[in-house]
């Protein structure tokens, strides 16, 4: 009587088989989950990725379960992380590219410096953009870089140097400060803390604008949950700065504190397109660099080809380096 009455393969596991079609569902509808509450859209947009390890283990409970319906039900979240992922499991590279590109969030608490300069200077790039200087670093930075990169500037915390000569280069205002006590800060104060920079690099094939920036820190507490108002309004203010660009052939490397996934980048995304995604190998993880799982370092382009994109190897920052290889 009580192997007649055992349930069959079918309807065996039905929890199993609802959580696999709630974790389809999140990922596919991820843009539709509302921001306004703790900026849980955000959040998850953040780790997306990450939430294609929920399918072997619901898979390896559905056949601990001998849930036929579970197994099916399992199908919709993996088309839906193929359909957003796939692309980047396999290598889009291709060999040459006129100009390499390289960012690199040195870290304000980096404890060797001048080994970073070093390590970057090796790396070969023609174009290296740096975030997160400090006033006591600068200096460290300057020296090591000096002989391999004759051009360069630095704008308050951002800096660039370069193989080839630069000129219209100023700072971006990404609105770090708002409200009237912003208002009443003068230039040279504003400055100490820039975050953003523009230049043009002039190129064997035209002239090339160039941004740099790191964007606002996020937070999660639990009085706010995932905080980005700050990075969210530098986004903003950097997407607008771009949409005013005249050249047509534009760069961005940068800390932009989110990935690429999330909406808040949606006014950058729209003008511009991810270096990594369109010639990269992997997903390209660079935070924290112990233990990368998120990629939060940026290049990205328009009016150029991408040709590759990779990860520099570590240096003393708690990020890892960003590199592309781009063409006309």
């Amino acid at each position: 009587m009580r192997i007649g009455s055992r349930p069959g393969p079918w309807k065996r596991g039905p929890v199993l088989a609802a959580l696999a079609l709630l974790l389809g569902l999140l990922m596919l509808l991820h843009a539709k989950i509302p921001n306004r509450i703790g900026g849980l859209g955000s959040l998850v947009e953040t780790f997306l990725p990450w939430f294609g390890l929920f399918i072997p283990v619901l898979l390896a409970g559905a056949l601990w379960r001998r849930s036929v319906s579970a197994v099916v039900a399992l199908l919709l979240p993996v088309m839906v992380w193929l359909h957003l992922f796939g692309a980047m499991l396999s290598d889009k590279s291709h060999p040459g590219g006129d100009l390499t590109v390289a960012g690199h969030n040195v870290g304000a608490d980096n404890p060797d410096p001048a080994g970073t300069a070093r390590d970057l200077a090796a790396s070969g790039a023609d174009v290296l953009a740096l975030q997160e200087m400090t006033e006591q670093t600068t200096g460290t930075y300057e020296k090591g870089l000096a002989k391999a990169y004759p051009y360069h500037t630095v704008q308050g915390t951002v800096g660039l140097w370069s193989k080839l000569p630069l000129s219209d280069t100023q700072p971006v205002d990404i609105k770090m400060d708002v409200g009237p006590l912003g208002d009443t800060k003068p230039a040279e104060v504003k400055m100490a803390y820039n975050r953003a920079l523009r230049t043009t690099v002039t190129t064997d094939h035209g002239p090339l604008a160039v941004y740099v920036a790191h964007l606002g820190s996020v937070r999660v507490n639990p009085r706010a949950g995932f905080w980005t108002d700050s990075r969210d309004r530098n986004a903003q203010a950097l997407g607008e700065a771009l949409a005013a660009e005249q050249n047509e052939r534009v760069v961005l490397l940068g800390d932009l504190n989110g990935t690429m996934d999330d909406r808040a980048f949606d006014g950058i995304t729209s003008q511009l397109r991810s270096a990594r995604n369109a010639a990269g190998d992997g997903f390209g993880f660079t935070w924290p660099a112990s233990f990368p799982v998120a990629r939060i370092d940026q290049i990205l382009v328009r009016g150029v080809e991408p040709e590759s994109s990779w990860v520099l190897p570590a240096t003393g920052s708690d990020h890892l380096p960003v590199a592309a290889g781009i063409s006309w």
